[in-house]
């Protein structure tokens, strides 16, 4: 397990091919501090709440977000307000927040009903952007965010979603590092596809991102300008990976010697 540096955790979606339950058993079982958890609706039970909270207590784990809301047109989910039930339940920081709401006004004030509805289990709920939802930039991130009025609401950066989006590290500068309560984290070449070609955008954030360091993305600037020992979640969303390591325990332990390798001259 990790000693120093930030509060590395294993991300949900490095696992889609295992349940809740399994990815904090690798979790615990590989030596993450902190572990992502995906909250399905159409399966989590009340039953689930109760074992995925025993699990998270007995490994001695952080249980660093779950994820993941999605916004869509209409009225507000009840099924969004249960996630924050049960991240609250199992001792949840954070909670993970996508849009596909077209209208920004309106993704702003669900927003707000959604951390305000956080707030009594001192959760926060988070937005991350990325160009395949209709939050596409930090820019349009940022403006949402204003438009909610709500402090409490945090920004979600992930270095794949920064860099195919046009934005750069130093444009995180003049954030209140408030904003921010954890960030992603993993590696992919300097250049992807033409944002024209959401398809591709979309293949290769599920399917190819890259073990840090193996990549090209400005991590070191990223972290410099981000809060100090800002927490990560691990995001390595890969079909290498997960072809390497059918494995649940091997796979999370790859990757956590892979990560702390790339801190290790820092």
């Amino acid at each position: 397990m990790a000693t120093t540096g930030p509060l590395l955790s294993l991300a949900a979606g490095v696992m889609p091919d295992f349940s809740p339950q399994q990815t904090v058993a690798a979790a615990a079982e590989s030596g993450w501090p902190a572990v992502g958890v995906w909250y399905d609706p159409a399966t989590w039970t009340s039953a689930t709440t109760i074992e995925m909270r025993d699990r998270i207590a007995d490994a001695g784990l952080i249980a660093l977000d779950i994820e993941v809301i999605w916004l869509k047109p209409g009225p507000d989910d009840p099924a969004h307000f249960a996630a924050i039930d049960a991240g609250a339940s199992i001792g949840a920081r954070n909670v993970l927040v996508v849009s596909s709401e077209p209208e920004p006004e309106r993704t702003a004030e669900k927003l707000q009903r959604l951390s305000d509805h956080a707030a009594a289990a001192e959760m926060r709920v988070c937005l991350e952007f990325a160009a395949f939802t209709t939050v596409g930039n930090l820019q349009s991130a940022l403006s949402i965010l204003d438009q909610s009025g709500c402090e409490a609401v945090g920004l979600l950066i992930d270095p794949l979603h920064l860099a195919r989006t046009g934005g750069t590290p130093a444009d995180l500068a003049a954030i209140d590092a408030s904003r921010c309560p954890y960030a992603q984290f993993c590696d992919a070449p300097a250049h992807g596809p033409p944002p024209s070609d959401v398809a591709a955008i979309i293949h290769e954030a599920l399917d190819l991102r890259l073990m840090p360091g193996a990549g090209q993305l400005p991590l070191t600037e990223l972290l410099a300008v981000l809060p100090r020992d800002v927490p990560l979640s691990v995001e390595l969303r890969s079909a290498a990976l997960r072809d390497t390591y059918s494995d649940p325990t091997e796979r999370a332990r790859a990757l956590l010697a892979a990560t702390q390798q790339w801190f290790a001259p820092a």
